[in-house]
């Protein structure tokens, strides 16, 4: 009967500190996540203006397409995503163009940079990040068959 009582302990004191690393595991990957989601739907704005000069490649970080929009707060830089993703949607953007930009202003590098969620010109609208703030990533089509379009509001 103590033989079973012993094992039976040393079950529940192993199972416990088996829970406890695993509970410990839990709040060390909530607080890295909550650090890293810096991106946050209702800290959103919309910016609309108009297009000076559009990138569909920087050298400098974060990399992707870049919109330089005129509004009437001034000149605002606009990571827009991946330019092969505006492209596979159909989504062009020249200069001259009005846009309407869902986005937000997040910390980046020691800097700032605005980031769009949602990229609106007259009636076409595409989604270029998650409710999460991670790019939508452009898939190249297999075996030469064209992919369908992605985008589209969240």
């Amino acid at each position: 009967m103590q033989r079973g009582m012993k094992c039976l302990l040393a079950f529940a004191m192993a199972a416990g500190t088996i829970a406890g690393s695993v509970m410990g595991q839990e709040k060390v990957i909530a607080n890295a996540s909550a650090e890293l989601a810096s991106y946050d739907v209702n800290r959103e704005v919309t910016r609309i203006g108009t297009v000076q000069a559009y990138a569909a490649t920087v050298q400098t970080a974060p990399f992707g397409a870049h919109v330089m929009l005129e509004t009437s707060s001034g000149l605002v830089d606009v990571h827009v995503g991946d330019a092969r993703f505006l492209e596979a949607n159909h989504f062009t953007v020249q200069s001259g163009d009005t846009l309407r930009i869902i986005g937000e202003l997040v910390a980046y590098g020691k800097g700032t940079q605005f980031i769009a969620r949602i990229v609106q010109k007259g009636t076409q609208v595409l989604a270029v990040r998650s409710v999460r703030g991670i790019p939508l990533s452009y898939r190249a089509p297999r075996d030469g068959v064209p992919g369908k379009p992605q985008g589209g509001v969240l």
